[in-house]
């Protein structure tokens, strides 16, 4: 597939093995796991950082390869049924930030046109992703800007 903002192709990447069900050497309850992932949502991770947290250090020092298949859940569900989940989606979230931290060094440096160009692809992900989650993540009347980016990353 090719990417989003060059004619260039993307490198494959490798695939996930196909597995039905959580390795015998992984045996930790399903309750335990989603106390814990809300346990690190708590403490301000996002949840691919929950899932990393739970491969490297584990539940009761038993670590977790996939939550998905250990619970039948993501993380993002476990989050959304305890009342836990972040109020923007982690995707939109990190892109934001980064349109912020380009649009502070373009101030700085106006003649910087690659990086002019770099917030202009990140803005305009930044509007696909809203027209995306507009309606079931995001209020029917969201629309993206710099001061609102700012404003919504300060909470």
């Amino acid at each position: 597939m090719a990417r989003m903002h060059t004619r260039r192709r993307g490198s494959s990447g490798s695939d996930k093995p196909v597995a039905d069900e959580a390795p015998e050497w992984s045996d930790v309850d399903a309750e335990d796991i989603e106390a814990r992932v809300v346990e690190l949502a708590e403490q301000g991770n996002d949840p691919s950082q929950i899932g990393l947290a739970l491969r490297d250090e584990g539940v009761k020092g038993v670590p977790v390869p996939d939550v998905k298949l250990a619970t039948g859940k993501k993380v993002t569900t476990i989050l959304e049924e305890n009342d836990a989940s972040p109020d923007l989606p982690e995707d939109l979230r990190n892109l934001m930030e980064r349109a912020v931290r380009l649009r502070e060094h373009m101030e700085e440096n106006q003649q910087d046109k690659s990086n002019r160009r770099a917030l202009q692809n990140t803005e305009s992900k930044i509007r696909r992703l809203v027209s995306y989650y507009r309606g079931d993540k995001l209020d029917d009347d969201f629309t993206y800007n710099y001061d609102v980016a700012v404003e919504l990353l300060e909470k």
